[in-house]
C-alpha cells in the first residue's frame, strides 16, 4: 500500500524581486494510510506553504511530492485541479460554504464535476456522507440556519463524499468555541478511526492532542516528528463538559 503522502526534500523559495524567501527548506515526511496528524508551528514557520503543496495548491520549487503513490511535483495547472478533487477532501477555517444552497446541495457540488454520475448517485453520497457526520435531519437547511459546528459538519461531509485519499483541515476550529472544537474533533476521530487519513494544520497545542501524530516546523524545517502521548478522546472530553454542565445546573 502506497503512503498518502510521501515528501522528499521538499523546498519551496519565493522570489520577492528583492530577496528569495525559503519558505520550505527540505522538508522530508511519509504519512501512511490511516494516521492522524496535526502540524503546528508559528506565523512564517512554514506550515501554511507545506499545506498548500501537500494539497496541490502549489508546486514545490524542488524536491518529490507524491500524493497517494502519484508523483504529483510538476503537474501542470489542470493536471493539479484533477488531482485536487479526486484525492484531496478540504475542511476550512472559515466553511466555505454557499450561503443560499441547502446543506444537500453543499455537499453534493465536488460531484458535480464528475463525469457519469446520475443525479440519484450524487444526491444518495451526499446523504451519506451527511449522515456520517450526524447531519441527516438537517439536510435542507442552508448556512444561515446552522450553527458554526453543523456548518463545519457540513464542510466536513463535502471534503468525504469523493472518498478521497487524504483530508486536509486548515485551523477548523478557529471560527469555533471550545465545546464545539471538542465536538468537530470528535467527528474527525470517529472518521480517522474508520480509516480516513487526516492531516490538520493547527495552532491550538490542545486541539492537537485529539491527533496520533504532531509534527512541528519552524523556519521552513521539521524540528519535531513524534506521537501523541497522552492522546485526547474528544467523546470522554464531552462527557466531562456534560457533567460539569449538570453540576452548574444542580447547584
Amino acid at each position: 500500500m502506497h503512503p498518502v503522502i510521501q515528501l522528499e526534500d521538499i523546498h519551496k523559495v519565493y522570489d520577492t524581486g528583492e530577496i528569495e524567501v525559503h519558505a520550505v527548506c527540505g522538508v522530508t515526511l511519509v504519512v501512511q494510510p490511516g494516521e492522524f496528524i496535526a502540524i503546528m508551528g508559528a506565523s512564517g514557520s512554514g506550515k501554511s506553504t507545506l499545506m498548500n503543496i501537500i494539497g496541490a495548491l502549489d508546486r514545490p520549487t524542488a524536491g518529490r511530492y507524491r500524493l497517494d503513490g502519484e508523483d504529483v511535483s510538476e503537474l501542470d495547472r489542470d493536471s493539479l485541479a484533477e488531482i485536487r478533487n479526486a484525492k484531496i477532501g478540504f475542511v476550512f477555517q472559515g466553511f466555505n460554504l454557499l450561503s443560499r444552497t441547502s446543506a444537500l446541495e453543499n455537499v453534493e457540488l465536488p460531484m458535480l464535476y464528475a463525469r457519469g454520475r446520475s443525479r440519484a448517485d450524487i444526491k444518495a453520497k451526499a446523504v451519506r456522507a451527511l449522515d456520517l457526520v450526524g447531519l441527516s435531519d438537517r439536510l435542507d437547511h442552508t448556512p444561515s440556519r446552522l450553527s458554526g459546528g453543523q456548518q463545519q459538519r457540513v464542510a466536513i461531509a463535502r471534503a468525504l463524499v469523493n472518498n478521497p485519499a487524504l483530508i486536509l483541515a486548515d485551523e477548523p476550529t478557529g471560527n469555533l468555541d471550545s465545546r464545539t472544537s471538542v465536538e468537530i474533533m470528535g467527528v474527525f476521530q470517529k472518521l480517522n478511526d474508520d480509516g480516513i487519513t487526516v492531516f490538520m494544520v493547527t495552532h491550538e497545542l490542545d486541539i492537537a492532542r485529539y491527533s496520533k501524530r504532531n509534527v512541528v516546523m519552524r523556519d521552513g524545517k521539521i524540528v519535531k516528528d513524534e506521537m501523541v502521548k497522552q492522546r485526547l478522546s474528544a467523546a470522554e472530553e464531552l462527557a466531562k463538559l456534560r457533567a460539569e454542565h449538570a453540576a452548574v445546573q444542580l447547584a
